[in-house]
C-alpha cells in the first residue's frame, strides 16, 4: 500500500518492448536505500516489482495489462517518473490509501499558474471513472495524492501547491499527455455495494423502515 506522497522523481534509463509486455529501468537514488529484489515500488502510481538492482537504478517488468491501463507504455529514455516506496507498518498515512492499481488514464489539459507558485491542474477523465470522483474527495494522479477541487463535465481540477510542483513530474506534462488515475478505493467499494443492493429483490433490501422495525 502507498500513500501518494512522492519520494523522488526518477529518470527512465531504458524501455524495452518484449513479445508480451515490456521491461523498464529507472535511474534514481533515494528509493534505493532499502529497496530489495522483489520489493514493491510505485512508478507513476503503478505498483511494480523491483528487480535487477544496481547502484543507481532498478528494473521492473510491465505486464500487458499494465501497458494497457497506464501511461508507462508512453515513457522513453529521459522521461521523468514519480517514485514511492510502500508504506511501512510504523509510517504515517500522510496522503490517502493508494493501492498502485491504476484504473485508467486521463488527458492532461492544462496547468495554469494561480500565483504564489500555486497551480491549477485540469485533467479530462474517462466517463467510467467520473462516478468515483467527488468534490473534496481523494484521487491519485501519476501516483500523487491530490484533493478534487472541481469535477465538471468529465474535467477534474485540482490545486497543485509549490512543493508538489517542485518535487513531481507534473511540471513536465504537456497538452494531450496521458496521466495515470487511481480513484479512491472506498468509493469503488461503496459503488459495488450500492449496485449489489439494487440488484436484490425488494423483499431482501435493507431500508430505513426495516431498520426502524428492528429497533434501530
Amino acid at each position: 500500500m502507498f500513500t501518494g506522497l512522492v519520494e523522488e522523481v526518477g529518470t527512465v534509463e531504458s524501455f524495452e518492448r518484449l513479445p508480451a509486455g515490456a521491461r523498464l529501468r529507472v535511474r534514481c537514488r533515494t528509493v534505493l536505500e532499502d529497496l530489495r529484489e522483489g520489493s514493491s515500488i510505485a512508478v507513476n502510481g503503478v505498483c511494480l516489482t523491483a528487480r535487477e538492482l544496481r547502484r543507481e537504478s532498478f528494473a521492473a517488468d510491465l505486464a500487458p495489462e499494465t501497458l494497457a491501463r497506464s501511461n508507462l507504455g508512453d515513457v522513453r529514455p529521459g522521461s521523468l517518473v514519480n517514485l514511492e516506496r510502500p508504506l511501512s507498518a510504523s509510517g504515517r498515512l500522510g496522503g490517502h490509501i493508494v493501492q498502485g492499481h491504476v484504473d485508467g488514464t486521463g488527458e492532461f489539459l492544462s496547468l495554469e499558474p494561480l500565483g504564489s507558485d500555486n497551480w491549477w491542474l485540469r485533467i479530462r477523465v474517462p466517463p467510467e471513472l467520473d462516478r468515483y470522483l467527488v468534490y473534496k474527495g481523494s484521487v491519485a494522479i501519476d501516483g500523487i495524492s491530490l484533493t478534487v477541487a472541481s469535477i465538471e463535465a468529465s474535467v477534474l481540477s485540482v490545486t497543485i501547491v509549490p512543493h508538489t510542483y517542485e518535487n513531481t513530474n507534473l511540471r513536465t506534462r504537456r497538452l494531450g499527455d496521458r496521466v495515470n488515475l487511481e480513484c479512491d478505493i472506498l468509493a469503488k467499494y461503496l459503488d459495488k455495494l450500492l449496485v449489489t443492493r439494487e440488484a436484490l429483490p425488494e423483499a431482501r433490501r435493507l431500508t430505513l423502515e426495516k431498520l426502524r422495525e428492528m429497533g434501530y
